[in-house]
């Protein structure tokens, strides 16, 4: 017969078997970080002492992969568990996009909050508000609270397009009524039409002058929203999406920041990134959450020397330097390539106690963390649920090996398999380039061997058209069959 001290000490083992299944879980996502952008990746114009310190403490993944060259899908499939490629409409949207993902569909928030976790996202949001086209004066909604946050504090689109306002829930944050925000789109993609604040912009932005943010205090405005949802919700699960700013262009870091780099504009914005967070980390330490956090850093593509508006990038007169710094490593291509350079990038993952420290060759993706945030929370995924997300949490817990298979999404789709990685390109790899390649007959294969060829530098399709054949029947299936398992 179990007496009273007994049942007591059961139910208290229950509560910190339970306490450790569910830890709280933070998903920092820079955006247009490099793979050579952090300290502990290899920088030595850049300092990044919070990245480095999180990844001596936890699993830095030299593996890790964006879903997508670009933002916008990669952020749907993050959130989705699917690549966006499947889906028409997920390219890169204007600021008057509706939402893009179906409410009451399965999501990571959502998930996590069927779980009892509270919910926020914090920062850049970039999938869409509303109804095409958004009305940013009244009542936005579908939007994160719809597919699963209890709390959203988002830049709407990007810090280059309109409307430059921060929305919270379901409203615009200090808007006058009698000064309404009209946006205007018709512009070419791509070609900023107006000045908001100084700073050229995609799109046209009347009204709404109350409203607007203030660039150079993006960074401090996020940390502060990420502390008090911390705060606010330590004393139970909690999941916060923090989406920063940084390091994006317009690059408008704060005055404590310019200069601190070696590597122009562009690098002390990667210090701003560090500075955020490190504000996290701190308030971990002081509210003593450290312990039971699982917490990952990585970016939503690979790095681009873009230029910058009124800062440019610009030393020694070709705009394309950033004193040496290679912001890529040794990678080959950019944001929004299939090389990679579009979609390899830093991930570092922390939970102390659970994640041994170290270095992991394993082959993970964004595109994983719903399924692999359903295994750590013990929850079973519908069928139709997360059609390209595999568990990967063998991989963080336990240094195991990730996929086996990895669909790149650039300007063409790419197939990783172990060290082999296949593409099909041609001269001009955008859209209708191809097409024009195809019909022409001169789109040609590309097989590199990463293990021996990381830069992809050489391509030895020839020599093993057998590997040729089978990645491109893995990859034709993949596309074929609506999802990777």
């Amino acid at each position: 017969m179990k007496t009273l001290p007994h049942l007591l000490l059961a139910g208290l083992c229950a509560c910190l078997a339970a306490a450790e299944s569910t830890p709280n879980v933070i998903f920092i996502l820079a955006d247009d970080i490099g793979y050579g952008d952090f300290g502990c990746y290899g920088a030595t114009k850049i300092r990044t002492p919070n990245a480095d310190r999180l990844a001596s403490q936890g699993l830095r993944f030299t593996d890790a992969h964006a879903p997508s060259a670009v933002c916008t899908p990669t952020r749907y499939a993050f959130m989705t568990g699917e690549y966006a490629w499947r889906k028409q409409g997920t390219g890169i949207l204007p600021g008057i996009a509706g939402l893009i993902i179906e409410p009451g569909r399965t999501t990571v928030p959502s998930l996590l909050k069927r779980a009892g976790y509270a919910t926020a996202v914090v920062g850049k949001w970039h999938l869409g508000l509303g109804k095409t086209p958004t009305d940013y004066n009244t009542e936005i909604k579908p939007g994160p609270l719809e597919v699963g946050f209890d709390y959203s504090w988002i830049i709407p689109a990007t810090g280059d397009r309109t409307p430059c306002v921060w929305v919270e829930n379901h409203r615009v944050v200090n808007l006058d009524p009698a000064d309404p925000i009209k946006l205007d789109y018709a512009v070419q993609r791509g070609e900023p039409r107006s000045f908001v604040g100084g700073i050229p912009r995609i799109g046209e932005q009347l009204g709404g002058k109350a409203a607007l943010w203030k660039d150079d205090l993006i960074a401090d405005v996020l940390a502060e929203k990420s502390i008090k949802f911390i705060e606010d919700n330590q004393a139970k699960p909690f999941f916060l999406y923090l989406a920063t700013h940084d390091i994006h262009v317009p690059r408008v870091p704060h005055s404590r920041f310019r200069g601190t780099s070696d590597a122009g504009i562009r690098g002390d914005a990667v210090h701003s990134f560090d500075w955020t967070l490190g504000r996290v980390l701190d308030t971990l330490d002081r509210l003593k959450l450290t312990d039971n956090t699982l917490v990952i850093v990585t970016s939503d593509n690979g790095g681009v020397l873009d230029t910058n508006g009124p800062t440019d990038n610009v030393n020694s007169g070709d705009g394309k330097t950033n004193n040496g710094h290679a912001h890529n490593g040794v990678l080959r291509g950019n944001k929004g390539s299939a090389y990679e350079g579009g979609t390899r990038v830093p991930f570092i993952a922390r939970w102390p106690g659970h994640i041994r420290p170290g270095t992991s060759g394993a082959l993970v993706s964004h595109v994983d963390m719903l399924s692999t945030l359903a295994s750590l929370t013990r929850q079973k995924l519908a069928e139709a649920d997360a059609p390209d997300s595999q568990d990967v949490l063998p991989a963080l817990l336990e240094g195991k090996p990730g996929r086996t298979t990895l669909v790149e999404h650039g300007n063409v789709l790419a197939l990783r398999s172990g060290d082999w990685k296949y593409l099909f390109v041609g001269p001009g790899a955008g859209k209708k380039n191809q097409e024009k390649a195809k019909a022409k007959g001169t789109r040609k294969p590309e097989l590199y061997d990463l293990g021996k060829d990381l830069s992809e530098t050489t391509n030895v399709a020839e020599q093993h058209p057998e590997v040729v054949a089978k990645m491109a029947k893995t990859l034709a299936d993949i596309q074929a069959a609506g999802r990777s398992r």
